[in-house]
């Protein structure tokens, strides 16, 4: 599409929904290539990329990169940025100030932070269960403030649903069964028992709630929830802190890894499950879900009150006068007089 508008004499504005870190490795890459003397993949040191304050391991790059294939991918797309007329990045700059700083180069297109950008009452409007949601927040209504933790959950539900048990926490847990096919969608369960160890939802009735899809976005602005256990897509990330719900990063795939590094080392605003999967086993056990969970829910003031200041700063970045707020004047204006 920047092609296509260059040829016509559009101007062309790039939309980025991921962090600003991540945006720095797009834009650092076709630097990067020229410095390389091996493949990506073969690097055994660390990386130092416009935007982070540490270096960071290449194991933490999306898999994806990692591949030949994929490294030229974004490689081509690294470079296709410098040809916009301006980058439009979801996030805000009380949030990511250095990483913002660190990009917003002179040969790099005008940066515009307009975030967070948050869909807050949308999913609530085509609920393809509405019982089954009214069910979950009339459950989440009788419990204490601040006393209920949120897990997604992909593949190892059993490891999952012990390390529940052992915490003992108030959860609410999202489990939906894998895609059937490739392009296909998760679905719900129709026995839950099938997949859960003998008796787990019998023991833990009384603090747990088990059930299929659910509105995130509700489910993390209810009073009761005290941490949520994230695989650290941005939107997710930024959902947490607009409601001042505290992360457990828990990465997959992707650019989740950078984003679950950013937020523990970087930013103080979250504590780690996992923050590389590719390091050790795949499977996280019930002991280190256990662990991360208590790590949550008892993780000290300073990363509850850092999480709650952002909260705030959300907030006041879309008002007027907001630096999201200002932001986005300034790429209007742009845009009616280009």
């Amino acid at each position: 599409m920047i092609v296509v508008a260059n040829e016509l004499h559009i101007p062309c504005y790039l939309y980025f929904p991921s962090p600003a870190t991540f945006l720095g490795f797009m834009l650092h890459l076709p630097i990067l290539d020229t410095q390389l003397t091996t493949e990506l993949s073969e690097l055994d040191t660390e990386l130092v990329i416009p935007g982070f304050l540490n270096p960071i391991s290449p194991s933490l790059l999306p898999s994806i990169a990692l591949e030949k294939e994929g490294y030229s991918w974004f490689l081509y797309h690294g470079r296709k940025y410098f040809e916009t007329m301006g980058i439009v990045i979801n996030t805000f700059h009380e949030l990511e100030p250095y990483a913002l700083d660190s990009v917003s180069m002179s040969q790099v297109p005008p940066i515009y932070p307009i975030g967070p950008i948050l869909d807050l009452v949308g999913p609530a409007q085509w609920l393809p269960d509405q019982a089954n949601h009214e069910r979950i927040m009339k459950w989440l209504d009788e419990q204490p403030p601040s006393t209920v933790q949120r897990c997604l959950s992909e593949s190892q539900v059993r490891e999952i649903a012990f390390g529940l048990e052992l915490a003992e926490f108030r959860f609410v847990w999202a489990l939906r069964e894998p895609p059937k096919a490739e392009f296909a969608l998760p679905d719900d369960y129709t026995n839950l028992e099938k997949v859960l160890p003998n008796g787990f939802l019998e023991r833990t009735a009384g603090i747990g709630l088990v059930c299929g899809w659910v509105s995130q976005v509700s489910i993390l602005a209810h009073k009761v929830i005290g941490g949520f256990i994230s695989h650290c897509g941005w939107n997710s990330i930024l959902e947490s802190l607009w409601h001042g719900i505290p992360i457990a990063t828990w990465p997959i795939y992707s650019e989740q890894q950078m984003n679950a590094f950013e937020m523990v080392k970087e930013l103080g605003l979250a504590i780690e499950i996992r923050l590389d999967y590719r390091k050790g086993s795949d499977l996280v056990l019930a002991k280190e879900v256990e662990r991360g969970i208590k790590h949550l829910m008892d993780c000290d003031d300073e990363v509850r009150r850092k999480v709650k200041e952002m909260s705030k700063k959300c907030r006041v970045a879309k008002m007027e006068n907001g630096s999201s707020y200002a932001s986005l004047g300034v790429l209007i204006e742009k845009l009616v007089t280009s």
